[in-house]
């Protein structure tokens, strides 16, 4: 059964992720990304741009869904050897705001485990974002109803 999960995780990161086809949370903590299996989606949401920066983002900014077994070590650096996924990651016409989120009903009960930086969410609410982020600009509030 497929699941759906979010990481937290600064844009910087993420855009790395996406180009490289890897995911990477909490810091490179294995048994976090260990809970996803195969054909799982991640969505990442990013509060900051950078990870030690001060600017805030507050969006969801991009997603994919995960194409390998388990978890494996990539060495960074000397003293920083964190663990990856492999992603898929799908097109994205745009990040997904914090405002339009707000809007969801399920987004109360979510907003409070952004902290955790890796959990599960409901398939419908993964929907909803990912609706968003691929549809056309003038499109997405006359077809589902976002504003």
């Amino acid at each position: 059964m497929t699941k759906y999960w979010i990481g937290t995780v600064s844009q910087e990161h993420v855009l790395r992720g996406v180009a490289g086809g890897f995911c990477q949370v909490c810091h490179g903590k294995a048994a976090p990304l260990n809970r996803m299996k195969r054909g799982d989606w991640l969505l990442y949401y990013s509060p900051k741009i950078r990870m030690d920066g001060t600017e805030k983002l507050q969006a969801f900014t991009a997603f994919g869904q995960i194409t390998d077994d388990t978890a494996y070590p990539f060495q960074m650096s000397e003293t920083f050897i964190p663990f990856r996924r492999n992603v898929e990651y799908a097109e994205t016409r745009r990040n997904c705001p914090i405002d339009i989120i707000r809007t969801h009903p399920e987004w109360k009960k979510y907003a409070s485990m952004l902290r955790y930086g890796h959990f599960e969410i409901s398939r419908d609410f993964f929907d909803f974002v990912r609706t968003y982020m691929q549809s056309p600009p003038d499109m997405v509030g006359q077809q589902q109803g976002f504003w």
